[in-house]
Parts: C-alpha cells; structure tokens; sequence
C-alpha cells in the first residue's frame, strides 16, 4: 500500500504518539486556587507500593507504563534518586493526585509526572496542584523549567500546561510497544487509543 507524503505506517502491537515538550524560563503570574479542600503533602521516602498506587490511579488512563513493569531497584533509584521530589495531593486524607519534580540538573526543574485521579479531573484539583508545582519550582535556584507530554495524555493536557506558562519548544514521535498487549496495562486503559495486534 502507498502511503500519503507524511504518513508512516506503525507496525502491529506498536503504539505512536506525538510529545511535546514545554518549558518556561521564568516565574509566570500567579493564577488563584480554585475553590476546594485540597492539600499538598511531600512524601520522603516514597515507599514503592503507595507510588506503584497511585501513579496507576492517575496515569492508567494515559497509558503511563514506563515505571509500570520495572522491578523494585530500578524503581526505587528513580524514585528516590537526589534531586527527586514526589508530593501526593491529599483529599478527604487519600492520595488522589502526583507531583514528581527533578531537580538533578542544575539550574532547572523537570517535572516528571503531574496529574490527579480520574474524579478530580475538572474540578479544580489538578490547578491547585500546578500552583503548588510553580511554587517549588521557582522557589529554588532555577532559571528553566520543563515538561513533556503526549498525545495519550488528557486531551487539554497541553492547553492547560500552555495557560500555566509553558511555551512548547519541541515535538517528537515516540514509538513503543503497546502496554495493553502484554498485560502492562489492562487492555480496557486508553480505550481513545486503538489496539492494532
């Protein structure tokens, strides 16, 4: 079959995705916190099974599988590698929402993964949560700070990020096997991304 100019064919149990990644090089203006009973709490040390957990309940969605399938060392080094912060959006005393920041690289802040629980999308949760990224993101020694996200992601994820004060500066496509596929992620997760076996 030939294929339109721009068009590439992607190979069965294979799933492709658009990533762009955003970045903001200065403090932008504070938005306000929506109304609502939220809290942050920074978690120090993350034990793996409340961070298995959650990034599962707010990731599963989007097909976060990345730290889904490695075994405990690779994902504690990770997750408890200097410069790593990991916070937990606290509602009703549960955990419904990740903030995951890097501060490794000297100069710059990467904000590994953000988002809140399938519930709390929309009402308000996931602003409170980046005011509080913002805010220890510029309160330390940094002149950059970055995200990416893909075409997985909430299908408002790069507005939000956008209206936030990130400006995308880069777009890749990433290819990877389908998670669903080999039990990684369920195979009802992501159902706006088709599986091609």
């Amino acid at each position: 079959m030939i294929l339109p100019d721009g068009y590439s064919d992607i190979p069965a149990g294979k799933i492709a995705a658009v990533v762009t990644h955003l970045e903001m090089t200065a403090r932008p203006a504070r938005r306000d916190d929506p109304p609502g009973a939220w809290s942050l709490r920074k978690v120090e040390p993350p034990a793996l099974d409340w961070y298995r957990d959650l990034y599962r309940r707010v990731g599963e969605e989007w097909l976060w599988f990345t730290r889904v399938g490695i075994d405990d060392a690779d994902l504690a080094g990770r997750i408890h590698a200097p410069g790593v912060e990991l916070y937990g959006l606290v509602v009703d005393g549960q955990d419904e929402g990740l903030l995951e920041l890097d501060f490794s690289v000297p100069g710059e802040c990467q904000l590994l993964y953000f988002g809140v629980t399938a519930k709390f999308i929309g009402t308000g949760a996931a602003r409170f949560l980046m005011n509080r990224a913002l805010e220890i993101a510029w309160s330390r020694d940094v002149s950059r700070f970055w995200v990416h996200t893909c075409t997985f992601d909430h299908p408002s994820a790069v507005a939000f990020y956008q209206r936030s004060g990130f400006r995308a500066f880069r777009r890749q496509i990433e290819i990877a096997d389908d998670p669903r596929i080999d039990g990684t992620a369920p195979r009802t997760a992501a159902n706006h991304v088709p599986i091609v076996e």
